[in-house]
């Protein structure tokens, strides 16, 4: 395997290079744990000249924001169709906005929709089954799989034949000396 040295990471990290050399370069990172260490000491040398963050706590809401679609009403006002828009943060109240419309879509939701409904439908199912007989069923049909009639007879080591055969004879020839006295 091909590894790469320090210099070619500090290109990579200051973006001194072209695509296809940064593509082999990121394509090696995933099977390579040295040139991985390489390219950390070559970020945490370079870290001075990476851009920084004006708002680190709204960073990762921002970028979201940005990058995630969210589900709205159309414009009938009606919840039971809903289209897919990308929202674009123009202003600092773009949070705000994606809250209200998650309230309002999560308000709005239909009783088959809610949790609720799922815990009901199960607690009924499993009533009805145990009622039924299903699970008793289920237990006496794993207990008869477990009963020793299916288990099959422990075959004797080779070892054990061999030992078991030589106490035989050794028996049988206490059992000859006995009878000739």
């Amino acid at each position: 395997m091909k590894h790469y040295s320090y210099d070619e990471w500090m290109e990579y990290v200051s973006d001194e290079i072209n695509d296809q050399k940064r593509e082999q370069l990121e394509n090696h990172l995933y099977t390579c744990d040295q040139c991985l260490e390489t390219y950390l000491q070559a970020v945490s040398a370079n870290v001075t000249s990476l851009p920084v963050l004006s708002n680190e706590s709204n960073f990762t809401d921002q970028i979201m924001a940005m990058v995630a679609p969210k589900a709205v009403p159309n414009t009938n006002n009606d919840l039971s169709t809903m289209e897919t828009v990308q929202l674009v943060p123009d202003t600092n109240n773009t949070i705000n906005t994606i809250n209200t419309i998650n309230n309002t879509v999560n308000r709005k939701k239909r009783f088959y929709q809610q949790a609720v409904f799922h815990y009901l439908l199960a607690a009924a199912a499993t009533v009805l089954l145990m009622f039924s007989g299903a699970f008793q069923s289920l237990a006496n049909y794993a207990n008869s799989i477990e009963s020793p009639q299916h288990i099959q007879e422990k075959k004797p080591s080779v070892t054990e034949g061999v030992i078991n055969k030589t106490f035989a004879w050794m028996d049988s020839l206490e059992k000859k000396e006995a009878d000739k006295k």
